[in-house]
Order: C-alpha cells, then structure tokens, then sequence
C-alpha cells in the first residue's frame, strides 16, 4: 500500500511542477489570449483520476482475472505427488524471499510459461502450463518458480500497474491540451467544442501512447533481469540458465493473454522498431547476464 500512497504522491508532485513550468512560460495567458478557455489544473486532476482508475481497478482485479481467462486450477490439496512438490517449492520459495505464501495454480498450456500475478505481495497467485510441467525437469520448474516469486517479491505487479497509470496520465493531460489547442486556435471553434477537438484528441491519444508503451515496456524488460537474479539466488544460477535455454529450445513461448503477456517467463521475438515493444528481453540477453552474475 505504501507503493500506491509513493506513486500518487510523486504523480501529483509532478503534475504540480508541469504546472508551475507552464505558468513561468506563461502558458496559460497565451491559451486565453487566443481563446482557449481551459483549466490546467481542472485537466490535472482529471488526467490523474482517469489514468490511473483503469490500471488500479485491473491490478485488484489481476487475480480473479488471471485465473479466469486462463483457466487456472488452484490447487487447494495437492491431487498426487507433482502438485505436492509444487506448492511445497511455492512456499518454501516464498519462505526464503519474505512475503506471504501465494496460492498455486495449474493452467492447461501446451506452451512452457508461467505467470505472477496479484495487489498484494502477501496474497499473490503463482501459475505454471502443463506445457512447463511436462517439459523442463524439476530442477528447471524450480528455477521458474523462483523466478516468479521474485517478481512477486520485487512487487512487480504494483509497479508495473502504477507506471501505466503515471503514463495514462500524461497522455490524457496532453492529449487533452493539444485537442484545445487545434479546435480554438486552428479551427477557432468560440464555444464547447467542435469536431476537431474529439478528433485531434483521440489522435495525439493514440500517438502519444504508442510512445508512453515504450517506455512502459522498457521497464517490463529491466525488471525481468531482477527476476532472473532473484530466482538464480532462490534456486541456483545453473538451473536459471538452464531454464532460459530450455524456453529457447520451445522458440520463445508467448501464450499468455495481453494483460498477462508482461507477467510470463518469456515472451517473444521482434527486431527493429517492433524491440522496443516487447515485454521481455531476448532469451540469449538474460542467460548472458546471468553467466555474468557475481
């Protein structure tokens, strides 16, 4: 909770230095020289609350959510010897890293992967594929785990939802400034708004997130390196590695719907522009960096 209360904070902290930046530059006199009748601050606080109600309603409901649309067996009491070593592995991983034991699950995948998800740290949900299951040995499954709870442990899932929402926000705030801009100035639209407003804001919207998920997916793919570290101190670097090379041997899985795609062990395979979007770093980067673990 203290993370949220942290975020929050250091948005409106933000949010309330862009304002004293466009007062200096005397951003608002020009609006109203020029007929644009807009309330910076009134589009702050409207940003904040529209960017980060959608990112904080999903992360409690991340969850129930997961286990949903993936179809998630939780397993209550362990049906034969494999689920037993499962949920213990869980919880003694779980023991070792200092947050509250997550509850287990099963999804029925063909592909290797695994995902984390949760609000709590303490109350998490950690998920392996029957694809994982059946093709790394227990050793390797053990280093995923490892690799998930560290997430969960890092408390990933709340980072990442808060930096959607400080993004989200921007994007309104700007988005919402440029449509004023181009309806009053450009189509001197006098009163409410014209076409042009919905239309130009809808566009800088679209254009101005395709730049904020960059940056969104640019801390997805730094934060998998924590985890791969975490899980190599939980389970031993070797089995890390020897995971990661297994998932190569499987061509880069990316099963997971998109709201999980982030919180899965691999994702999948870009060059270019289309880098810059992915969740995770190649598969060859993060057994490289773990090689170079001191």
């Amino acid at each position: 909770m203290s993370r949220i209360f942290l975020f929050l904070a250091t948005n409106m902290a933000v949010m309330a230095l862009v304002g004293i930046v466009f007062q200096l530059l005397g951003l608002q006199g020009m609006l109203a020289e020029n007929g644009v009748d807009l309330n910076l601050t009134a589009v702050m606080v409207m940003s904040l609350v529209v960017g980060f109600s959608g990112s904080i309603i999903s992360l409690f409901m991340s969850k129930s959510m997961a286990k949903r649309s993936m179809g998630v067996h939780t397993i209550e009491q362990p049906a034969n010897n494999a689920e037993r070593w499962l949920v213990e592995t869980v919880y003694r991983q779980a023991d070792q890293a200092g947050i509250g034991r997550p509850e287990v699950g099963i999804f029925d995948s063909p592909q290797p992967n695994a995902f984390a998800t949760g609000a709590n740290r303490n109350a998490a949900l950690v998920a392996v594929s029957t694809g994982l299951l059946n093709a790394m040995t227990q050793d390797e499954v053990e280093a995923v785990l490892g690799h998930e709870i560290s997430h969960v442990a890092n408390g990933d899932m709340i980072t990442m939802a808060l930096l959607q929402g400080v993004v989200n926000t921007f994007v309104m705030f700007f988005a919402t400034i440029i449509g004023h801009l181009v309806d009053r100035i450009v189509f001197k639209t006098e009163r409410g708004h014209g076409p042009a407003y919905y239309i130009t804001s809808i566009i800088a919207q679209l254009l101005l997130s395709v730049l904020a998920s960059i940056i969104v997916m640019w801390f997805s793919r730094h934060r998998e390196f924590h985890a791969d570290r975490g899980g190599a101190e939980l389970a031993g670097r070797q089995k890390m590695i020897a995971s990661l090379r297994r998932l190569q041997q499987a061509h880069e899985p990316e099963d997971l719907p998109d709201q999980m795609a982030a919180f899965g062990i691999a994702g999948g395979v870009a060059h270019g522009l289309k880098a810059l979007f992915l969740t995770h770093p190649p598969l060859e980067q993060r057994i490289e960096a773990l090689q170079k673990m001191q």
